[in-house]
């Protein structure tokens, strides 16, 4: 089979790219400081939290520490996220404050992290294009990327959590998986940029599973792949190994965890790293059906050893989640939910981020039929496109990793109906054109659904469009100014809250939308939303001294407002209970000191 010819970056090449990327930098960093007004930096809840970590990390806090001590106050909980993002987060922060003071220094890490991470997204998807496409899909493979709201949305200044990294390691792999089909030891790479994905946050799930399927696939093609198998097999289960033993301290290098880098998912991956080694020493069967075969038998039964050594995790990253919360909290989170089931209530999102996807699927399989000189590349990239599309059809959040992989595919149309309009110069090929730029580039394509979508009655689209735009005020900055000048105090607050809490102020909060605080996050739910006297005996056995709320918040507007005498419905109605003290000044935010009992009893009595 012909092998695909090397084609590099030129020095215009690279002028397009330092300039198309500067112009967008230059674009976000503007709209961040002059087009935001009003809302912070750190608008996300996990952004907010990652900034906490980091700067515990950049403090003192051990690198095997990862328990947040603010968090579950007064006990601690456990963040399960990766210190490899916190290290170059840190790197930047130290280096800012080197020149000013500690929250400045925050928020210029805040505004270079991702658009840092922006720019090698940019080399990586055109680098993959030209793997793919040749130099007449450059020019798409350059500028698709920043078209979509879903990858600007990522690489905006603030966006300092692992999604926008795990987007770059997922193109990293995917360019390795198609640069080791000319130059096998790119195949390490790609194992190694599989396991580090992984290390990173388990929704790089699909994408070590697309890249094991495009090496084993390519073999079943090729027999001569073998040596790819070997390599690819040894990066990836020696990459996990190695990572494991960095990120987590010796005693609890066995210790399984289904939601993060564990002994389930090194074993998974030095499996799967026998399994490739046996197969490339084997001699390669005739058929590719019996290669098939083999590699399918060999790969189920790694999988059913994973299965009967860690039964647990057969549940997902969840599995242990107390089944209340996964069914009200973890199931009421929208970018949670199924592809489908987001239409109603993000339609602009979920259709401009699904039809490219979708187009993508076809494309590519086009691409596959029409250019059998690089079919083994169409191959892999068809088996990332799959796997994360069908990531995005079952949460309408895996929509960030099924865009990049579309990008080749989609310069390949592009690149095809501009040859056949530069051929006939007529309406209809010019039209096609133009029609494959529009149904690319996700920005065009969001604005015209937009503007259907407003045309219509005010329904669920609007009411989460206004839901989200309305506690934006709680989470800026000077909300928190009260808070930030008073002693630590143990703070109740709602669970969307307790984030910006930590980042803005030195106190200690009960829970954050994090599910290893199971314990908070419960004790935060049963405080606003069971009886009084419930929320009363939280309050005194956990000693807290603040109830801290946002009345414009979806939270506050609860199960509880049905309920005669909860702390949601008491507020609502103006009238809190003898041992909460409306404390509040000018703002958004709503403070009540919570009386100890023996305050209470006198000021009852």
């Amino acid at each position: 089979m012909p092998e695909p010819t090397a084609i590099t970056l030129g020095r215009k090449d690279w002028l397009w790219l330092v300039g198309i990327w500067a112009l967008v930098a230059a674009t976000l960093l503007w709209r961040s400081v002059h087009g935001s007004a009003g809302a912070p930096l750190f608008l996300d809840t996990d952004d907010a939290m990652r900034m906490v970590v980091v700067r515990d990390f950049l403090d003192g806090q051990g690198w095997n520490d990862l328990v947040q001590h603010r968090l579950n106050t007064p006990f601690g909980a456990e963040i399960h996220w990766s210190r490899l993002v916190d290290l170059p987060l840190a790197g930047l922060l130290w280096l800012a404050r080197q020149f000013t003071d500690f929250r400045q220094a925050e928020w210029v890490a805040g505004m270079v992290w991702p658009l840092v991470l922006l720019g090698a997204l940019l080399w990586l998807s055109a680098r993959a294009t030209l793997e793919l496409v040749g130099r007449a899909g450059l020019l798409p493979g350059l500028v698709l990327p920043i078209l979509s709201p879903a990858i600007l949305a990522e690489f905006s200044p603030g966006r300092v959590d692992h999604h926008n990294v795990i987007i770059v390691l997922t193109m990293a792999t995917l360019l390795a998986s198609l640069v080791a089909l000319r130059r096998s030891g790119a195949a390490w790479f790609a194992g190694i940029c599989a396991a580090l994905a992984l290390s990173v946050a388990l929704e790089a799930v699909p994408v070590m599973l697309a890249a094991i399927l495009a090496f084993g696939l390519c073999y079943v093609a090729d027999p001569a792949r073998a040596g790819n198998l070997m390599r690819f097999g040894l990066g990836l289960g020696g990459g996990l190994t190695v990572l494991l033993m960095l990120v987590r301290p010796p005693d609890r290098w066995l210790e399984a965890a289904c939601d993060m880098i564990s002994p389930v998912y090194v074993l998974a991956g030095v499996l799967v790293g026998l399994v490739f080694v046996v197969v490339s020493l084997l001699p390669a069967p005739r058929r590719a059906w019996q290669r098939l075969v083999l590699l399918a038998g060999l790969g189920i039964a790694a999988g059913a050893a994973v299965i009967l050594a860690y039964p647990q995790c057969l549940g997902g990253p969840y599995a242990s989640l107390d089944p209340w919360l996964e069914e009200n909290w973890i199931g009421a989170i929208i970018e949670a939910k199924p592809w489908h089931a987001s239409l109603p209530e993000l339609p602009a999102y979920a259709i401009t981020v699904g039809a490219p996807v979708f187009l993508g699927l076809i494309a590519a399989a086009l691409a596959f039929r029409r250019t059998p000189e690089k079919r083994l590349g169409w191959l892999t990239l068809l088996v990332f496109l799959v796997l994360t599309t069908l990531v995005m059809l079952a949460q309408i959040r895996g929509a960030r990793l099924a865009i990049l992989p579309t990008i080749p595919a989609a310069a390949w149309l592009i690149a095809v109906t501009q040859q056949r309009y530069l051929a006939q110069r007529k309406l209809l090929p010019g039209l096609a054109l133009a029609a494959a730029w529009l149904m690319f580039s996700g920005i065009m394509l969001s604005i015209v659904v937009s503007n259907v979508v407003n045309l219509l009655p005010d329904g669920r689209a609007q009411l989460v469009s206004a839901t989200r735009a309305s506690k934006q005020p709680c989470l800026a900055g000077d909300a928190f100014a009260d808070l930030r000048g008073m002693p630590p105090e143990r703070v109740m607050t709602p669970i969307d809250l307790g984030a910006h809490l930590l980042l803005e102020t030195p106190h200690g909060v009960v829970a954050a939308p994090y599910h290893r605080n199971e314990q908070g996050v419960l004790d935060a739910f049963r405080f606003f939303n069971q009886p009084v006297s419930e929320a009363r005996k939280i309050a005194t056995n956990r000693g807290l001294g603040l109830l801290v709320t946002c009345p414009a918040m979806p939270e506050m507007q609860g199960t509880g407002l049905g309920e005669p005498n909860t702390i949601l419905s008491l507020l609502a109605a103006g009238r809190p209970p003898d041992w909460l003290e409306d404390v509040s000044l000018e703002g958004p935010l709503k403070i009540y000191a919570i009386l100890p009992e023996e305050r209470e009893q006198s000021a009852s009595n």
